[in-house]
């Protein structure tokens, strides 16, 4: 079985990127490739999950694609975008304790190659990235523009503002370097922007690769009017709001469920930004060989995002916190109509890219992802494999860990599980059958003390892969008097 310590091996990307596909024309040609990453989505907001959102364009990708029915990312939002763009656990450069925040220096560590730089690196002229960027926002090293991709458009903080896009007093909103004050709500001018450059680079002789993270449905909770009327009625969300023993949901109700509505109405126009997107690809006539990819950074928000059935929501290693809706369509190479069900994750695609590109030389660091092409083209219908996750900007007290087989999962809450003086007591252990139990009803490691006992042992040896001086706890350094929001979002630096 691969353990999170071996390598996911690329020596054979060039040889099988020409595979041939189901009735594939174009199936030798290197494809667009574009990454549609919604936030704080939650399971059952998506209508192809059995939501009561309407997703029309979302649910597109899944029929005239692939539904990816396990696909795992981490429980917050920079992690997720950190593994995407390296394929790399972030926890081994350390960026997946907490995400970064206005007041927080440094930002994903320069050594990292990206997805963007690999695939500039063979014929990918055309790189952008429409909306949040989330990754570091202290100094221009961090700028998107100087991590391998050719245009930017967006914003750098995790959340803004949606209509006036202010984060901290000032305005967060820029066209590459370049602070921006085009009007209008954040969800539009990021698709719009992303649609445009799609029709600008479509048919040109080299691929490209549009990534387009929507700050979508993220806090704060604003929609626009016209939106709202039909999502008047929305019942509130549903499943295991608490996740963990204990954890009261009364308080602050009448605002959660006030949210849930806005929260429809903004997935609505998510939905609707899908959907010009794959407008643009179709009206270009390059759909046959464009990879799209849609999914999520984390789970819903706990009471406001809709989770149902998987326990748990974001900043939690529950299901509800990584597992989230997701699906892919390259019809020249994947066939639609399917579900695969096998773990798949974030960490998978940037390999999975490669492979699609045609990289046969990589200088990056070793890659903890796999190449995911057969699974999605129906030709390997099984992945045996394991996967982590670990969350901690609480603080030391209060960390997440999980560990997850195929049939397998187990969680650690509490103290860090590296630090051998803490309260072994006060640590919650979860141990579920995860291949049959999807909600995690069912606690099972009274059942199987051996296997958890060896499961917790790759748990620390997982958390110890942290550095120092990672990214520290989501509060620290928040309301300190030094801190000030540089005018405009204007970043130091040469």
């Amino acid at each position: 079985m691969r353990t999170f310590l071996a390598i996911a091996l690329v020596a054979t990307l060039a040889g099988c990127a020409s595979s041939p596909g189901p009735d594939s024309e174009t199936a030798d040609a290197r494809p667009n490739i574009v990454i549609l990453l919604a936030d704080d989505l939650g399971w059952t907001d998506v209508s192809f999950h059995g939501g009561n959102i309407a997703t029309p364009n979302i649910d597109r990708i899944a029929v005239e694609g692939v539904e990816l029915n396990r696909y795992y990312v981490a429980p917050v939002c920079s992690p997720t975008r950190a593994g995407l763009m390296t394929g790399r656990y972030p926890i081994r450069y350390g960026a997946m304790r907490s995400v970064y925040p206005p007041w927080r220096d440094g930002g994903m560590d320069l050594s990292e190659w990206t997805m963007a730089d690999i695939l500039a690196e063979v014929g990918y002229k055309h790189r952008g990235i429409f909306g949040k960027w989330h990754l570091g926002h202290s100094d221009k090293n961090y700028h998107p523009l100087r991590r391998g991709f050719t245009e930017f458009y967006g914003h750098y903080n995790g959340a803004v503002d949606y209509f006036t896009h202010e984060r901290e007093g000032e305005v967060d909103w820029h066209s590459g370097f370049d602070p921006s004050g085009d009007p209008g709500y954040a969800t539009d001018l990021i698709a719009d922007a992303a649609a445009g450059f799609i029709r600008r680079h479509a048919g040109g002789p080299d691929p490209f690769l549009c990534y387009v993270p929507f700050n979508a449905p993220h806090s704060p909770f604003q929609a626009k009017e016209e939106d709202l009327p039909p999502y008047a009625g929305l019942p509130p969300a549903r499943g295991f709001f608490q996740g963990f023993e204990g954890v009261s949901m009364e308080a602050g109700r009448e605002q959660r469920e006030r949210n849930r509505r806005i929260l429809g109405a903004m997935v609505h126009s998510l939905d609707q930004g899908v959907g010009k997107v794959l407008d643009a690809i179709d009206q270009a006539g390059i759909v046959r060989n464009t990879f799209v990819l849609f999914t999520s950074d984390n789970g819903g928000v706990r009471g406001i995002g809709e989770n149902t059935p998987l326990r748990g929501s974001k900043a939690t290693v529950f299901e509800g916190g990584i597992r989230v809706a997701a699906a892919a369509r390259w019809p020249s190479r994947i066939s639609a109509g399917g579900k695969i069900s096998v773990p798949l994750a974030n960490i998978d695609i940037l390999p999975t890219v490669m492979r699609m590109a045609g990289v046969d030389r990589y200088h990056g660091k070793p890659i903890d992802g796999l190449d995911i092409l057969d699974v999605l083209t129906g030709q390997q219908e099984t992945l045996d494999r394991e996967l982590f996750n670990y969350i901690g900007q609480e603080g030391a007290d209060r960390e997440q860990v999980s560990y997850m087989t195929n049939e397998w999962k187990m969680m650690v809450v509490g103290p860090d599980v590296t630090d051998t003086g803490a309260d072994d007591g006060a640590r919650q252990r979860f141990l579920f059958r995860i291949s049959e139990d999807m909600s995690e009803e069912r606690n099972v490691l009274a059942e199987h003390p051996e296997l958890a006992a060896s499961m917790y042992e790759k748990i620390k040896e997982f958390r110890a892969l942290q550095p120092q001086g990672a990214v520290p706890p989501y509060a620290h350094g928040r309301g300190d008097p030094g801190f000030k929001a540089p005018r405009r979002w204007e970043l130091p630096g040469e």
